[in-house]
């Protein structure tokens, strides 16, 4: 019978969520982002690590830039599985090289490399050696000459943008699900065992909820990033760690009205140990607000871990975060280049949106008082 009950509980605030516009919006575009991010590579114009390919001869450009681009094949015989380079990029050590235009004169091919219509810069003669064996003219100007255009721009370094944009989608939702499953586990366990037990216990735990509660969330993160040293998975432990404190109290909250229901009482009675009654009767019972507070967590995860690339002690350099790209950027936003500033702007901003109203529309659909 409570099994059914608690189907019918599910059912009906899956119902009342697919009636919440934004909520269903949100969660459709949430999916989306996490397939690019998971599929960043495949996506991007720039598939080499990181999107890395620096041409500083185009830098800043903007959006729908279009240049010839020469790429000199390398002789590297470094293999990498196809796996690897969906996942992590194509270790790419072709030489790219933008230009205005060519000519191939003997066994010669001689490029005039970009330079933005101001200043002609000297013309560079490439030995067609430098070609796999048997490549015609042709061949090279099919194969190895293409105009490549630059979706929304290219950065200070010459970089795609758009490829960066992708690729930095996996740092945000990284960062968010890591610093979440860490918050989880912590605040739903401590928050239990002082709902459950009390006493010393409960006194012990909400001491230390109430010291973390009251330290500045980013200075804590400052400091254990700092403890932990610089680094991409550094800056997920220490988010993580500043989280957990609100589902611990709300846990507890909704621990302390549970345990002296009759079920609870009855399992007692029954003999089951203290975990199981816990794990399999308390728990379920009261999670719903935590799937709430998991969701602004996650949007919180996202501002926390910008703001930190922004201040230089996130994820380093090369690897792309939004926050880096706003913090390399932003005094571009005077010099009448504010786009490169803005677009990863707006793709914080857009996340942490989507999560703060699919938050809104959970809280909506799991409110069994409407």
């Amino acid at each position: 019978m409570p099994e059914t009950k608690s189907n019918s509980l599910s059912k009906l605030a899956l119902q009342k969520f697919k009636k919440n516009f934004w909520g269903v919006l949100s969660f459709y575009f949430i999916v989306f982002c996490a397939i690019v991010a998971i599929f960043a590579y495949v996506f991007a114009p720039d598939n080499s690590q990181n999107a890395n390919q620096m041409h500083l001869s185009i830098h800043s450009k903007p959006p729908g830039f279009k240049v010839q681009m020469l790429t000199i094949p390398s002789h590297d015989s470094s293999e990498q599985s196809f796996f690897n380079k969906i996942f992590f990029g194509e270790k790419n050590t072709d030489t790219e090289i933008p230009i205005e235009q060519y000519v191939f004169k003997n066994n010669v091919l001689k490029v005039f490399p970009y330079s933005e219509g101001e200043v002609v810069e000297l013309s560079k003669e490439i030995k067609l050696e430098r070609f796999p064996e048997g490549s015609t003219p042709d061949d090279i100007s099919n194969t190895y000459i293409k105009t490549q255009t630059f979706v929304l721009g290219t950065d200070k370094y010459g970089r795609d943008l758009l490829s960066r944009m992708l690729v930095g989608i996996r740092i945000s939702f990284s960062i968010g699900f890591v610093a979440v499953l860490i918050s989880l586990i912590l605040g739903i366990s401590l928050g239990a065992i002082a709902g459950y037990f009390g006493g010393k216990i409960d006194t012990l735990i909400m001491w230390l909820i109430n010291v973390t509660w009251s330290i500045p969330t980013l200075l804590l993160v400052i400091a254990i990033t700092l403890a932990l040293g610089k680094g991409f998975w550094q800056v997920f432990i220490a988010v993580g760690l500043t989280m957990w404190v609100e589902v611990a109290r709300v846990v507890r909250g909704q621990v302390l009205g549970v345990k002296h229901m009759q079920y609870v009482t009855a399992a007692k009675a029954m003999g089951f140990t203290n975990l199981r009654i816990i794990t399999k009767h308390i728990l379920p019972n009261s999670l719903a607000p935590v799937i709430v507070i998991s969701a602004a967590n996650f949007a919180g995860a996202i501002l926390i871990e910008s703001g930190l690339s922004f201040l230089g002690i996130g994820a380093q350099p090369p690897m792309p975060s939004w926050g880096a790209m706003i913090k390399d950027h932003y005094s571009y936003i005077i010099l009448g280049k504010a786009y490169l500033a803005i677009i990863p702007g707006l793709g914080i901003m857009s996340l942490v949106m989507a999560f703060m109203l699919i938050g809104n529309a959970l809280r909506d659909a799991l409110d069994v008082k409407e």
